[in-house]
């Protein structure tokens, strides 16, 4: 006798999406590359906007350009060919009519269109070569225009990626509140957080009432969005303490002499020390005396001299016969602080290794060795470190920079490499952080800030020019490189695009060529094989190359003090913060640097904006906090990219009041209320137990 099927389990918020009715392994995909695993991670994704849906529109009415619900009856159905095959729906309502075309369409759709039945259709309007047309609108048929004369209200309209519809996401997540529905845990009392509860605010939010407006349900004030923003932010204040607090209990190796360390590398050095370093150096050298694991987020602007301070902790590493590493986001910058740091370190009988994913196999061998068995104290290296193959005999102390270009998983892989996992870690950022967002995103680090540059620093004088001047930027170019100047031309694509206004680096290298035919032109791009970066780079840095067509690849690190002028192409493309790093490229000589930001036009107004503020200022958290203010702070730091524990509805910068009174509410739930935080930080956050670690 056949067994019966077992019948499948509930589903939970903690189910997996794919498991919701509409969702195949197609549609979780496509959910993967939103960041959504889980049944409850669907509810936390809000729309961004809302369509108005509560009354039709007259044929008569519609205007082109915008966004219009009708009804109307189906006249006619055929194939059309030009410009492409598309299937055009004829439907008419009061002696007007309006064509619905649709270039993605199955049989069973074209055999639906039976002339006669109605249709209730939404969609943009514009104007066709055959007058008002809608091209793939939301449909719904029915044999009587009474089916179809109930009010729909708003409809949510969700962030997406290509292959998964409005449609379909709003499908899916009506399921998924029927989930939530019957999940004890979503309607659990957080005390203190007061609006109302999670299921009635998500409700509002997804499913809203006919008789709000959608200005209301967008603004942060909204009650059922302030709670969803508080509880956010509230978990994630819980699960940094939680790093803070368990780390605060661990111990770590004991490391003395840095402060010592510093002055010997002082002896060997060709400048002083600002006072800023001293003092960072001097809170570093408290922090790896401890006894606690060193958790210290290390700030300052472009050329203040962070890699020198993290230089003197790894060197008392190295002196105290341990080891220490930086890790790096490119190849390009890993292999400039190593050279930079041979040239501090190795005066000083201490060996630099350097470990890459371009090392081939019998120098990766040799590394590989020099590291298990502790014969190298200090690395360099990208991503490469924390493969599983890398192991190091007594690794105390790591140096992470731009540590928002990794993500919070590759931090923690790096962390299990260390002596029972309690490695310090020193986390350096040339994107000036706000403090506000400090607070939110690294609320488990100490903070020190580098607010001084090194003296002889000279600021870069920065002008916005039309594409239509090209010709008078080339003029200056060709005259300041003939008198022994070096030049950046700086390009945001590497090939061409029909789609962006914007110059690829090959085309440009071959068309400044045909301009400046007397200067020695260079080109420097990521998708180059490594030989060719380095014959590039090492030919920039000798003089040799006069003018370096590049792109953004040598935003972070790259330091030729020669080069004193900057151009960056199609500047308009770009975020503040990068093209505060790039223009940090220059100026860091003993002459007077100009950086050019050349644009294309017409210039939205954010893009006017960002220009005008690198023309009147060169404060990197000035920089930075308007960088904030006009992209936000997933922009700003690349969360997207990078697997930060990334904010779905807070804003740090403008619900920055509210990070006071919730971090006090923290403390109180982890003393009164420890199983309920838990339960936020699994919604908001996920795996928190694993990120206490790193």
């Amino acid at each position: 006798m056949a067994r019966s099927p077992r019948p499948a389990p509930a589903l939970t918020l903690d189910s997996a999406a794919t498991y919701l009715k509409g969702a195949g392994p197609f549609v979780a995909q496509r959910l993967r590359q939103l960041g959504i695993e889980r049944v409850g991670e669907l509810l936390l994704h809000l729309p961004t906007r809302y369509q108005d849906r509560r009354r039709t529109t007259p044929l008569s009415a519609l205007n082109p350009g915008g966004e219009a619900l009708i009804v109307a009856q189906v006249t006619g159905c055929e194939l059309g060919y030009s410009p492409r095959r598309n299937l055009r729906v004829l439907v008419e309502a009061d002696n007007r009519a309006l064509l619905l075309r649709f270039f993605h369409f199955s049989e069973w759709q074209q055999r639906g269109f039976v002339a006669g039945l109605w249709v209730r259709a939404w969609g943009t309007v514009r104007h066709g070569a055959y007058g008002a047309e809608m091209i793939h609108p939301e449909y719904r048929l029915s044999e009587s225009p009474d089916q179809l004369a109930d009010g729909e209200s708003w409809q949510p309209v969700y962030p997406t990626v290509a292959g998964l519809t409005q449609v379909r996401l709003r499908l899916l997540i009506g399921h998924a509140l029927a989930v939530a529905a019957d999940d004890p845990r979503l309607s659990e009392v957080l005390p203190g957080l007061g609006g109302p509860p999670t299921p009635a605010a998500l409700r509002a939010l997804h499913q809203p009432a006919a008789e709000t407006e959608a200005a209301e349900l967008l603004h942060p004030a909204n009650p059922a969005r302030l709670r969803l923003i508080r509880e956010e932010l509230l978990a994630h204040q819980l699960c940094m303490r939680l790093v803070r607090s368990r780390t605060r209990l661990q111990h770590a190796a004991h490391l003395p002499g840095v402060e010592q360390a510093a002055a010997v590398l002082q002896e060997h050095l060709p400048f002083v020390l600002t006072g800023a370093q001293r003092r960072v150096i001097g809170e570093i050298a408290g922090d790896l005396t401890s006894g606690r694991p060193m958790l210290r987020l290390v700030q300052g602007d472009v050329g203040c001299g962070k890699t020198l301070v993290a230089a003197s902790a790894m060197l008392a590493a190295a002196r105290a016969g341990r080891q220490a590493l930086m890790m790096a986001p490119t190849e390009l910058l890993a292999e400039q602080h190593a050279r930079n740091l041979s040239r501090w370190l190795e005066p000083l009988n201490v060996t630099v290794g350097l470990l890459s994913g371009r090392l081939k196999a019998a120098a990766r061998n040799a590394a590989l060795a020099a590291a298990a068995s502790g014969r190298i104290k200090i690395w360099v290296g990208t991503h490469a470190l924390f493969q599983q193959q890398v192991a190091f005999q007594d690794l105390t102390l790591m140096v992470i920079d731009e540590q928002h270009r990794f993500g919070v998983a590759q931090r923690l892989a790096l962390h299990e490499k260390a002596r029972d996992g309690l490695a310090h870690q020193l986390i350096m950022s040339a994107t000036p952080i706000p403090r506000t967002l400090a607070q939110t995103l690294y609320a488990d680090l100490d903070v020190s800030v580098i607010d001084e540059l090194p003296p002889g620093r000279r600021p870069v004088v920065t002008v916005a020019l039309s594409n239509q001047r090209r010709s008078e930027v080339l003029e200056r170019i060709g005259a300041a490189c003939r008198t022994g100047r070096q030049a950046y031309w700086v390009c945001t694509l590497i090939e061409e695009s029909e789609q962006l206004q914007a110059q690829a680096a090959e085309a440009a290298f071959r068309q400044l060529r045909e301009e400046l035919p007397e200067l020695r032109v260079g080109l420097l791009h990521g998708r180059m094989k490594p030989a060719g970066k380095d014959v590039q780079m090492s030919a920039f840095a000798a003089g040799t190359t006069q003018l370096l067509v590049a792109t953004t690849v040598i935003e972070v690190g790259v330091d030729v003090p020669n080069a004193s002028i900057m151009v960056i192409e199609n500047a308009e493309r770009l975020g503040l913060a990068q093209l505060h790093q790039l223009r940090g490229r220059v100026g860091r000589g003993d002459r007077d640097s100009q950086c050019v930001l050349l644009y294309q036009l017409p210039l939205s107004a954010v893009a006017r904006a960002r220009l005008e503020v690198m023309r009147q200022t060169h404060d990197g958290f000035a920089i930075a906090r308007r960088d904030l203010e006009l992209r936000g702070p997933g922009e700003l730091l690349g969360r997207r990219q990078t697997g930060l524990i990334g904010l779905k509805v807070a804003d740090p910068l403008r619900d920055s009041p509210l990070i006071p009174s919730l971090q006090r509410l923290a403390d109180d739930w982890l003393t009164h209320h420890p199983a309920t935080a838990r339960t936020l930080i699994r919604r908001w956050i996920g795996d928190a137990a694993r990120y206490g670690q790193v």
